[in-house]
């Protein structure tokens, strides 16, 4: 198997990652600077024509817009979350603080806001791609939380159930990793969204809501005991007697 070496990230097969954008400028300019990092890349004008190469053969990577013909990029990653933990990367040159929430909320692992420098990027890429593979290889930090049946990974961004990766993104990992680390209290939602989200005013959105229903949908699925308990009114509690 060939080995890609570049800078301070080692690839043991050649990453593909899908980029879609309406703009042809955009994606040609990320594109080329994708290559010399030694990913492959293919890019896509629209949502529906990415959603359906994705059906065909699954990228490590995806990379969206938000306003795109046909299926716009929220859309997108949210068909794409009903089937894939694919990391997923907004480029979009909306910018308010509900955007990135949307964004966010709906499973997108990072947020950049047009224009944005290709090297900043990359960083996030490679900063994704290392999490992944040294989560592959077996390397896992000591830096370990145990709750109930759950074991909480805090470098890799990882919940385990009996070794076995509940398969959370990164903003559904950092939401129950707050709960957990307050467990025995109620956290209200405008301070998940301080504290999770880093938002650092009054917003109206169920970003906090639709978030744990997810996680709760994922730990079921998993088969694990720990519950998230909703407290009417204000927030959200993780009750843990030991």
């Amino acid at each position: 198997m060939v080995k890609y070496l570049r800078g301070d990230i080692k690839y043991m097969d050649k990453k593909l990652i899908y980029l879609a954008d309406d703009e042809a400028n955009i994606r040609n300019i990320i594109k080329s600077f994708l290559i010399k990092e030694g990913f492959e890349v293919e890019t896509f004008s629209n949502g529906g024509s990415i959603l359906e190469a994705f059906k065909i053969n699954k990228a490590d990577m995806l990379i969206l817009d938000i306003m795109m013909p046909e299926i716009d990029g929220y859309s997108l990653c949210s068909l794409i979350r009903q089937k894939s933990n694919v990391p997923i990367i907004f480029i979009s040159a909306k910018d308010t603080d509900l955007d990135k929430i949307a964004g966010l909320t709906l499973g997108g692992d990072d947020y950049l806001t047009k224009p944005f420098s290709p090297m900043e990027l990359i960083a996030r890429i490679k900063s994704i791609f290392r999490r992944i593979d040294v989560t592959k290889t077996g390397m896992l930090s000591n830096k370990i939380i145990n709750i109930e049946d759950i074991s909480i990974n805090i470098d890799m961004n990882q919940a385990m159930l009996h070794d076995k990766n509940i398969g959370l993104t990164k903003m559904e990992f950092s939401l129950l990793y707050y709960l957990i680390i307050n467990k025995n209290r109620v956290v209200g939602r405008h301070e998940l969204l301080e504290k999770v989200w880093g938002f650092d005013m009054e917003v109206s959105t169920r970003a906090t809501d639709d978030m744990i229903k997810r996680i709760r949908k994922k730990l079921s699925d998993a088969g694990s005991v720990l519950k998230i308990d909703t407290v009417r009114g204000f927030g959200f509690s993780i009750q843990n007697k030991e």
